[in-house]
């Protein structure tokens, strides 16, 4: 495999897992829900880039939203509505 479809196979990877993440959690004040707006903002940034094939941007959008969302979770402005956190 090459490096470019290495990295793409890893956004693909990475896109669903932050999807699947995504599935439930709710903000917990404004904060919270301005760290969503970002959150999916970032994910669709991630699909446009692909698109393109701009694959460094694209998984540098992922890396922002999985940071946004864990800092969210750390903080207490985003939370999981399973009950499993």
């Amino acid at each position: 495999m090459s490096l470019e479809s290495d990295l793409a196979g890893e956004i693909e990877r990475w896109s669903r897992k932050l999807d699947d993440a995504l599935r439930g959690v709710s903000p917990t004040d404004e904060v919270g829900r301005r760290m969503m707006e970002n959150i999916r903002a970032y994910r669709s940034d991630s699909g446009h880039f692909l698109e393109r094939r701009d694959l460094i941007r694209s998984f540098e959008c992922l890396v922002w939203a999985w940071a946004i969302l864990e800092t969210g979770r750390e903080l207490d402005h985003l939370r999981s509505g399973t009950g499993a956190e």
